[in-house]
């Protein structure tokens, strides 16, 4: 629980009950990421307090409701963590992503950093049994990554440039690489810049030609405009990081450069989170743990929150 800014305690909860349409979890593990550091340290307000944080989870269901088809005890599954209501205009069309009323998990309804947690069936995904826990705590995340991804229309045997190489731009750099793009990255933490290297991405050093494609995944303020400086006339811009300045680039620098900006926010339901969790598959070649740095137990999920700010790489809570 989250008890106020930068304050958790491990408590005892009563174990929720599963509906109708539900499944129950015994959660194995949870990642850790920005929205999550946004809300521990207080920059991002919870619904309320004590409140239970974390959307990047994976577990073991161990109870299914009357309704639910397709699913039992005993399936290890990962967690869609945004709840959209199916039923809305940008529902219908397929841009779940831009639900009205899509529930936010640790956002704005109670998160997974718990033992046991209630899922709708709809959003509770089956994976391969056997698979790490590292791999499986990046899916939701690895799925913002490529729906951004999928949201640029990038090809490969292009290039890019990936701005900020958190969790986030290291799962995105992680994907475009898979994808065949040239990528490009710049990152003041030498250690993430590093572990984004060794995933096939190289520094971006003075002097490199202005590149058709710029994602921006840190939300730092000003890293916006310093890559639109970077970006090629025609080129696209992929804004998936997020903060509340106002953008310092003029109306004629986007018309005359014609630039494309795109806003990706999370994903669209069942196509984005379906993509990840087929690329888990047997004889596939993606590993998304690759990004992890650090792993804690619960009991030190204080800890936890901590290094995130500053870890080289991914960093997750085990819960088994």
């Amino acid at each position: 629980m989250l008890t106020g800014p930068g304050a958790l305690s491990v408590v005892s909860v009563p174990e929720p009950s599963c509906g109708p349409g539900d499944v129950l979890v015994r959660m194995r593990g949870t990642g850790l990421c920005g929205s999550d550091l946004a809300v521990y340290a207080g920059r991002r307000p919870a619904p309320y307090l004590p409140w239970i944080l974390g959307h990047e989870g994976t577990g073991r269901i161990v109870a299914v409701g009357a309704e639910v088809g397709g699913l039992r005890a005993g399936q290890d599954v990962v967690i869609e963590p945004d709840y959209c209501c199916l039923a809305c205009a940008a529902c219908l069309a397929g841009r779940t992503s831009a639900c009205d009323s899509r529930a936010a998990v640790g956002l704005t309804v109670p998160g997974l950093l718990s033992e046991y947690v209630v899922v709708p069936a709809t959003f509770a995904w089956p994976v391969p049994p056997g698979l790490p826990p590292e791999d499986l705590v990046c899916v939701e995340p690895g799925t913002v990554a490529r729906a951004a991804m999928r949201r640029s229309g990038i090809a490969p045997g292009q290039s890019c440039l990936v701005s900020g190489a958190g969790s986030q731009g290291l799962l995105l750099c992680q994907a475009l690489v898979e994808h065949g793009v040239a990528v490009f990255v710049q990152e003041p933490n030498q250690a993430r810049l590093a572990r984004a290297c060794a995933l096939g991405a190289a520094p971006l050093l003075p002097g490199r030609d202005r590149l058709p494609y710029f994602f921006e995944t840190s939300g730092a303020p000003g890293v916006v405009e310093q890559g639109l400086r970077r970006l090629a006339r025609h080129g696209t811009a992929v804004l998936i990081g997020m903060n509340t300045d106002p953008l310092g680039v003029s109306p004629r620098d986007v018309v005359a450069g014609q630039i494309t900006l795109i806003g990706s926010m999370v994903y669209d339901h069942p196509g984005d989170f379906a993509g990840t969790v087929a690329a888990l598959g047997p004889g596939t070649k993606t590993r998304l743990g690759a990004v992890v740095s650090d792993n804690y137990p619960l009991e030190d999920a204080q800890a936890a929150f901590v290094a995130a700010s500053s870890a080289s790489g991914k960093v997750w809570i085990d819960l088994s």
